[in-house]
């Protein structure tokens, strides 16, 4: 145990701490009624690095990695614990082989080897999960396409107060969970009513009680 906390596993040994702290973080959120995961996604636009939209010569090196590790299927969180589990497994592997056969090598270079070794480590795992669990926020539709359909209240009442949040699906199949708001002007809508979304700002769509004609049955 002593050698695994060793300077030459240092840098591996702080990804894996981080990577665990990240799946403790994500895990009392969602039990808390909301996903860290999906209010990172929310403020950033992982789109444009998906692999089969983005223009790599315009995005360059950056954006093309990260297209190619499949950012925009999976949520950012997902991927970023996915590399620092590849990161660190190799890390530590790459270290114990060296140890065993001569000596362990100069952390910088172990550092490298595990962090090219990491990337298709992360894509295999991240198209795995991409099939698995489907992002809430699909590369397929946009938010704006979102505006005019019919959701369910999922964490409310919604009112003016902060958001809460509700499930929609879109016209592919795909559900989404949004943070909405009542309209302006309208009645608090409880947990369960089915509600129309009719504008957005930023990641809050604003909603009001759907007409009884647009209302499904369950």
């Amino acid at each position: 145990m002593n050698a695994l906390l060793s300077t030459s596993y240092q840098p591996f040994a702080i990804a894996g701490l981080v990577m665990a702290s990240l799946v403790l973080i994500e895990t009392i959120s969602l039990i808390a009624g909301f996903s860290l995961s999906l209010l990172i996604d929310q403020g950033l636009d992982l789109d444009a690095y998906d692999g089969h939209h983005a223009d790599h010569g315009e995005l360059g090196f950056v954006g093309g990695l990260l297209g190619w590790v499949n950012a925009g299927r999976v949520p950012i969180l997902i991927l970023i614990i996915s590399w620092l589990a590849a990161f660190a497994a190799t890390g530590f592997a790459v270290q114990t082989l060296a140890i065993r056969v001569l000596a362990p090598l100069p952390v910088l270079i172990a550092s490298l080897i595990a962090f090219c070794l990491a990337a298709p480590a992360t894509r295999f795992t991240t198209r795995l999960v991409s099939f698995i669990v489907p992002r809430e926020e699909t590369y397929a539709v946009s938010d704006n396409d979102l505006v005019g359909l019919v959701a369910e209240v999922t964490l409310g009442p919604l009112d003016q107060g902060p958001a809460g949040r509700v499930k929609v699906q879109d016209p592919h199949g795909n559900w989404h969970f949004l943070m909405a708001k009542a309209a302006e002007g309208h009645a608090a809508l409880p947990i369960g009513a089915q509600v129309l979304l009719v504008d957005r700002r930023g990641p809050t769509f604003f909603v009001i009680q759907a007409p009884e004609e647009l209302k499904t049955t369950s």
